[in-house]
């Protein structure tokens, strides 16, 4: 027992510590009497938390004090945000209400620590509705934009502080994160937070890789070290010469981002060029900002040459989220392109804190693009018609797409996503302007619905009061707001026709003697097979279903019972049907079970990778890979149906299909070469073969049998080593 009171004791002078640390954190922001909400606040917690510890053994007030740190160390949030995230688990987690939260700490507070205990069930790993919860936190968001960014804090330290959490539970949550809060924190501004939660959700969904390329940037930082200096000298003593106050440093880009390079060109990490780019903050005044970064501009491309192409300029047109900067890409000393960010201390500000900046620099930048962007998220959460999963795509897609800027015939300026069209401006409008729209006139010249648009086209919308949306809009809009108001009103239209069909089949039972009830329809829909008595309404109306099909309904006796898609039947069903191939090679489940399953073909898993299970409606199980392009997207959505799954030790020799990329200078006879080692060298199988041969450039992609990934890292090692192939990859999928 003594030790333990010892203990006591250090953990309420590091509790202490955490706390005086917070208060500094604060300073900048204080008000008179801040201090005393804070430390309110900081009781309240510490006393309703006082029994709890996290899953590491610590004390649980750690947590909180740390979420209210990065509230206001890396969000810069004042005084009510801190209150806030010192108090985020109290009423979800301890006996402290809602009401006793507003009598001590006001309305504001208990409308944010509302909003957030809202969203702190959300992601119950239970949940289907993964989709509809993450709807209540953007409605949330529409309220006040602090809960997000608490949450977001929040988020960080759970990722932060993730590795005594169980396997699953950390697939779970780095896919959550690297599907939705990494884009929500880029939307909003937050790069040095968007860019480390995208780092520790691959450290935990691909850690191979994670580690590989963190050792690879270890090995040359000093080297790296040098180049930055002595790309910077030169620069630095024009700056000082000239009477320019500026600060200049290399920043190296994260592990994710230079993944995602070496994953889209297919290079290997030695060709990725920009591992850090170079950024210039000048300290000037708020008139002087434009003038002084072009002439720093002017001062770094008089020094080293730049790339044309990659002249970015948003400071005469910031992003949406708010961000100014302006990026060249040049090339430095040593023949190797770099990239510049040239920004003032204001931009930075708000490039690394985003939301949280704009409000301190609110009076100066009112036209401001996150209100414009809240007011459209407020736009589409006011439309309830939409499936919540086709919702969370649609807003996913708009946080992560870059902005063109598009003027009306009168010269006003439109914000798009990068690859709108035509007829996602024209709902841009109005949505009625958008339903009725039959084509544009782009630049003057006219042009179908679907013309994708260029930054700085000004558009006239042609409508027709004939026209009405039609199901392939869906195919080429991109702005969440126009998607929606398509589904709508094609959802209105079948439910119209439904409603005729609907009296259409009434009519045929009565004929065929078969009782007109909800249980007789919910059977005749199974039969079909269509997922809702909307869906057969619908096609008795179209005429795919008629007395003939009805007939041999009702002659067949067995009706198949109404499947609620419940999945532990679903389970034991897969289990019965074990025999039907060997199955020893994985097991699933967390008792390990030996069930049927089948491989992904978007990510061709083979022994030795890391792999989960995921139980589909109507194909039973299906194994990926972590790292797969569609986990994340799985696991976020449908977490409840996510299995644990491992490669049994004693592997039966069963082949999987994987893909090889080859590139290298085309040569007589490589294909010779290249399918020796395979073939003969390695005994394995190839079962397709697809070559490009361009301007003395050769590519092929080679599908294989391969028994485990031992076997595929040693048959790509080999590879390698063909005289004129420059790479050898594997790749993700067949299509």
């Amino acid at each position: 027992m003594g030790d333990y009171v010892i203990d006591i004791e250090a953990e309420s002078k590091e509790i202490r510590k955490r706390y005086r640390a917070l208060l500094r954190a604060c300073k900048p922001t204080l008000q008179r009497g801040d201090k005393q909400e804070i430390r309110k606040a900081f009781d309240l917690a510490l006393e309703s938390h006082k029994d709890m510890r996290r899953k590491s053994g610590e004390p649980y007030i750690y947590h909180p004090i740390a979420v209210a740190q990065i509230a206001a160390e890396e969000i810069g949030l004042g005084t009510t945000s801190i209150v806030c995230a010192l108090l985020h688990d109290v009423v979800e987690d301890t006996q402290i209400t809602l009401e006793e939260i507003e009598a001590r700490f006001g309305k504001k507070v208990t409308k944010i620590i509302d909003g957030l205990t809202k969203i702190s069930g959300v992601f119950d790993p239970n949940s289907s509705l993964q989709a509809e919860n993450f709807r209540k936190m953007l409605l949330t968001l529409a309220d006040d934009v602090r809960v997000i960014l608490i949450k977001l804090a929040d988020r960080l330290h759970n990722m932060r502080t993730m590795e005594f959490m169980a396997r699953h539970k950390q697939l779970k949550i780095a896919s959550e994160t690297s599907y939705l809060y990494a884009p929500l924190a880029h939307r909003l501004g937050l790069y040095a937070i968007k860019s480390e939660l995208e780092d520790l959700s691959m450290k935990y969904t691909d850690p191979d890789t994670y580690k590989f390329i963190a050792k690879k940037l270890n090995e040359k930082k000093t080297e790296r070290e040098k180049f930055v200096a002595d790309f910077i000298a030169p620069v630095q003593e024009i700056l000082e010469e000239q009477g320019i106050k500026a600060s200049i440093f290399g920043r190296p880009k994260s592990i994710h981002s230079i993944w995602n390079k070496m994953r889209k060109k297919s290079i290997p990490f030695e060709e990725v060029y920009d591992l850090f780019a170079i950024r210039i903050v000048i300290d000037t005044v708020d008139e002087k900002e434009k003038t002084e970064c072009w002439k720093v501009y002017s001062i770094v491309t008089d020094l080293y040459r730049p790339n044309p192409d990659r002249l970015r300029d948003w400071i005469s047109t910031p992003k949406a989220n708010g961000y100014e900067s302006l990026h060249t890409t040049v090339m430095g000393p040593r023949g190797q392109w770099v990239e510049v960010q040239i920004r003032t201390k204001r931009m930075n500000e708000i490039a690394e804190k985003g939301f949280a900046a704009h409000w301190k620099y609110k009076e100066s930048n009112s036209d401001n693009g996150l209100d414009q962007w809240i007011q459209k998220v407020r736009d589409i959460l006011g439309n309830p018609e939409q499936n919540a999963l086709d919702f969370l795509d649609d807003f996913k897609m708009n946080l992560f797409s870059d902005e063109i800027f598009i003027f009306t015939p009168k010269g006003t300026l439109i914000q798009l996503p990068n690859g709108a069209t035509a007829l996602d401006f024209a709902f841009e409008i109005h949505s009625d302007i958008g339903a009725t729209c039959i084509g544009a006139k782009v630049n003057h010249k006219l042009v179908p619905l679907s013309h994708p648009l260029q930054n700085g086209d000004q558009v006239e919308i042609i409508t027709s009061n004939k026209q009405t949306p039609k199901e392939d809009w869906l195919s080429f809009v991109v702005t969440a707001k126009a998607k929606s108001k398509i589904r709508s009103s094609l959802k209105e239209e079948k439910r119209r026709v439904a409603e005729e069909g609907k009296e259409i089949l009434e009519r045929k039972l009565k004929s065929l003697k078969i009782t007109y009830n909800t249980d007789n329809i919910n059977k005749i829909a199974n039969y079909f097979k269509y997922p809702s008595s909307q869906e057969l309404f619908f096609n008795v109306a179209k005429g795919v279903i008629d007395m003939k099909n009805l007939r041999e309904y009702a002659a067949s006796e067995k009706v198949p019972e109404n499947t609620n898609n419940n999945f532990s039947s679903h389970v034991t069903g897969l289990v019965e049907k074990l025999n039907k191939k060997d199955s020893d090679t994985i097991l699933i489940g967390d008792d390990l079970q030996k069930i049927d399953y089948t491989l992904a073909p978007c990510c061709n898993p083979i022994p030795g990778d890391d792999i989960f299970g995921f139980l589909t409606v109507n194909d039973g199980i299906k194994i990926h890979r972590t790292s797969c392009p569609n986990a994340s997207k799985l696991m976020a959505n449908y977490g409840y149906r996510i299995l644990k799954a491992k490669w049994a030790s004693s592997q039966p020799e069963t082949s999987f299909l994987t893909g090889i990329r080859i590139i290298g200078i085309d040569d007589v006879g490589l294909i010779n070469k290249l399918t020796t080692v395979i073939s003969q060298e390695f005994k394995v199988n190839i079962r397709s073969l697809a070559i490009f041969s361009n301007e003395g450039i050769f590519e092929g992609n080679i599908m294989v049998h391969v028994n485990n990934i031992k076997q595929l890292e040693n048959l790509i090692n080999h590879l390698k080593v063909v005289p004129g192939i420059t790479s050898v990859s594997r790749y993700e999928s067949e299509n």
